[in-house]
């Protein structure tokens, strides 16, 4: 059996309010179910790796071959239970040492 090779994507989450990481994820799912449909959305094998209410950033893990596909998803997310959101990739890296440095060196 082959091994899945994954990517992980670095976002920034441009909201002026909070909320929990099952919220977030919550709004990813529904956004790749209405744009791909399930069997779309079981391709992806989306899972959150890392989310840092305070400053606003989430680690997402999905397939390599689904990365455009989550994408066009997060860009597609413009409300989160009812409130304003923007979602913005800063980096996608295979492994999360390099995903980790690549949103250092863009976020500050």
């Amino acid at each position: 059996m082959k091994r899945t090779r994954r990517r992980y994507l670095g976002l920034k989450i441009d909201c002026d309010e909070t909320f929990d990481s099952r919220e977030f994820m919550s709004a990813v799912w529904d956004a790749v179910l209405r744009l791909y449909g399930e069997y779309g959305a079981s391709r992806a094998g989306l899972a959150l790796i890392d989310y840092d209410a305070a400053k606003k950033l989430v680690i997402l893990r999905t397939s390599h071959t689904t990365v455009r596909m989550v994408r066009a998803a997060l860009a597609s997310i413009t409300k989160v239970q009812d409130r304003p959101v923007a979602v913005h990739v800063l980096a996608v890296s295979g492994t999360i040492r390099a995903l980790s440095e690549k949103m250092t060196r863009k976020h500050t």
